[in-house]
């Protein structure tokens, strides 16, 4: 298990605009899970948690009723209302965003670029005027100099002494004495020049000024996501986005990141820089990106990225990483970032999860209650085997999510009337406390439980 692995989901959804508690790996989709608490206002105050069931759309997870202690399955089973007080964990389908870039958005941004390029470029554009210059001078002047010699013999002479390539010595072998000062300075003048020249060259096409150029044209112009650093989890937070279909950019300061190719086979431009600049964050065109994900090892780092777009474009959520859990809730409470996550603080519930033992999908914390997404395969002596499954989700305190049997699967109302048979998959919803149960010979019920 990898801390960034299970971290980044929930960095993710943060900045897709959900408020997520956890994930939850479903139907080879990774689903966020965010806690509902009605209240006067709640569009769902009142509805039937049966309809809530039905929608395929989303799951639900756990019940808290706030009068009367009640599972889920029960409260669905009697078509009990939602009132004020109640508590739902509900996992929400991900939806798939189509951010297709048009042709006009590609000129404009490969335009873009090049203006922001510009600056990098005229080095090299003037030192190859001056060595342009600097051949035609000397092709005129030995031309003048010696009606005997025609333009191409002069200007082939000229290129040859400025590079040192040499050739063709007989244009000033017969010449008076300041042509041959003339071309000992050359000489000196053309080494410099074409010194400078193969320098810049090098490193417009071998060093990294090209590779800037390609991704700043690349670089979407508005409705992308940047992420700054491209560590463990700032590469998970890429691969999570991209699975969204989401558009990325990344802002990285080590040219020799390890984690650099697995960016351009993504196809997410890098920029390389320092993510607490204002000129780092307009190139990636910050005033334009639906969120900032500021997901470098330093803490005080991260803060100063969120503050710096925060200044840019003030009404762009930003998503702070911090590797300490106490300064995470204080951060976000003086400086009223979005959020502020601790990797360390996400994932240590599926660390607990695991160790309780099963396939977990999933888990999360409410109300001091862990709760584990787990997959139980039914075998002939399992205590569920030949129960009908609303009957020992009553029993047992969890929540039926899906079944699997025969490549087929089952939800909604049709999965509560199912009797369980060996060979099925049950993927469910439980309380870490009530897990034995699932290993019981007998399964005990909750008011055995409570006696």
């Amino acid at each position: 298990m990898s801390v960034a692995a299970l971290a980044a989901p929930v960095f993710a959804f943060a900045a897709l605009g959900n408020r997520a508690i956890g994930q939850l790996r479903l139907f080879d989709q990774t689903w966020p899970i965010h806690e509902e608490y009605i209240d006067e206002t709640h569009p769902w105050r009142g509805r039937k948690l049966s309809e809530l069931w039905e929608d395929r759309s989303r799951m639900l997870i756990y019940y808290l009723p706030a009068y009367h202690q009640m599972d889920l399955v029960s409260a669905v089973v009697c078509n009990k209302n939602l009132q004020v007080g109640d508590r739902l964990i509900v996992a929400t389908q991900p939806a798939m965003q189509a951010n297709r870039r048009s042709l006009n958005q590609n000129f404009f941004g490969f335009v873009l670029g090049l203006r922001h390029f510009q600056r990098h470029v005229q080095p090299t554009v003037m030192i190859t005027l001056i060595l342009l210059l600097t051949i035609f001078a000397a092709t005129l002047t030995y031309t003048a100099a010696s009606s005997g010699v025609s333009v191409i013999d002069a200007l082939y002479f000229s290129v040859g002494l400025i590079t040192g390539a040499g050739g063709n010595e007989g244009v000033i072998e017969h010449a008076p004495g300041d042509i041959k000062l003339f071309t000992v300075v050359m000489m000196l003048v053309g080494a410099a020049v074409i010194g400078l020249f193969y320098a810049l060259l090098n490193d417009f096409v071998l060093g990294t000024r090209l590779q800037q150029f390609w991704n700043t044209a690349r670089v979407p112009h508005r409705h992308h996501y940047v992420v700054c650093g491209l560590g463990g989890v700032g590469v998970q937070i890429i691969h999570q986005l991209r699975a969204s279909g989401c558009e990325v950019v990344v802002i990285e300061r080590d040219l020799n990141n390890r984690f650099l190719n697995v960016a351009r086979s993504l196809k997410v431009p890098v920029i390389h820089g320092e993510a607490n600049l204002n000129t780092t964050l307009q190139a990636a065109r910050i005033t334009g990106a639906k969120a900032l994900i500021a997901a470098t090892s330093d803490d005080a780092v991260n803060v100063e990225i969120a503050l710096t777009a925060k200044g840019l474009s003030p009404k762009i959520p930003v998503i702070v990483r911090s590797q300490n859990p106490q300064f995470a809730p204080l951060a976000q409470c003086i400086f009223d970032f979005e959020a502020v996550l601790s990797p360390a603080d996400l994932a240590a519930p599926s660390f607990a999860a695991a160790a309780l033992g099963g396939r977990i999908l999933g888990n999360g914390m409410t109300a001091d209650i862990l709760w584990v997404a787990i997959a139980t395969a039914i075998t002939p002596n399992h205590p569920f085997c030949g129960r009908r499954i609303k009957n020992v989700a009553m029993d047992a305190d969890f929540v039926p999510l899906y079944l699997e049997t025969h490549h087929q699967t089952t939800h909604g109302w049709n999965l509560l009337d199912i009797d369980l048979s060996a060979g099925d998959i049950l993927y469910l919803a439980i309380p870490a406390k009530n897990l034995e149960m699932l290993w019981r010979t007998e399964p005990i019920s909750v008011l055995q439980q409570l006696n």
